[in-house]
């Protein structure tokens, strides 16, 4: 089976990297136990772009819809009820989809 591969690039402002990662950092593991979720990578430019990527692994689009939509997904990204609003680190961002190739 191929693992279903979400990139968010996600464009911070040069201030605001730090905060981005810290985000991150403070959520390390929180993923752990998520049905069909495989792993994250967060990639931190290493030249002047200011992009960064959080590339996740899945099992089926499904799983990944199905925490897309969860309550999980919303208050990790400051939209759940009760959930402290936070200013968003990053100015935009896109979500690519990928599988990985079997052929070649």
């Amino acid at each position: 089976m191929s693992s279903v591969i979400k990139i968010n690039a996600i464009t911070v402002p040069q201030d605001s990297d730090d905060e981005l990662g810290r985000r991150f950092a403070a959520r390390h593991g929180s993923m752990d136990g998520t049905p069909g979720f495989q792993g994250y990578e967060l990639l931190q430019p290493t030249d002047e772009r200011n992009v960064w990527l959080v590339i996740t692994r899945w099992d089926s689009e499904e799983d990944f819809e199905n925490w897309r939509n969860s309550q999980h997904f919303a208050k990790s990204h400051g939209e759940g009820e009760g959930a402290p609003k936070k200013k968003p680190v990053g100015m935009s961002s896109e979500l690519w989809s990928y599988t990985v190739s079997t052929t070649g």
